[in-house]
């Protein structure tokens, strides 16, 4: 892999200089790497524009559609909290 597209996490591993793979390698899964990895904000939004790139195009219709429902509850609920407030 070329260096520039390399980029610094804060995982850090202890091997020796010209270790080998198989050393390298308990060494990842003995400090779970991956496990942190996996519950990073970075793995995750990568994980999310994944998804909404492979969506198709009723999927991203029914999204819409939820947003839509969402915020017109919560509008619906911030209506009604500014009536009571008004009351008061």
């Amino acid at each position: 892999m070329p260096f520039k597209c390399m980029q610094l996490t804060d995982y850090v591993i202890k091997v020796p200089h010209s270790a080998r793979q198989k050393f390298v390698r308990r060494a990842w899964e003995k400090a779970g790497v991956n496990e942190k990895w996996a519950q990073s904000s970075w793995a995750k939004k990568i994980e999310a524009k994944q998804k909404r790139a492979k969506m198709s195009d009723f999927d991203r219709y029914k999204v819409m559609k939820a947003k839509r429902m969402r915020n017109k509850i919560i509008k619906h609920e911030v209506k009604k909290l500014q009536k009571e407030a008004a009351k008061k």
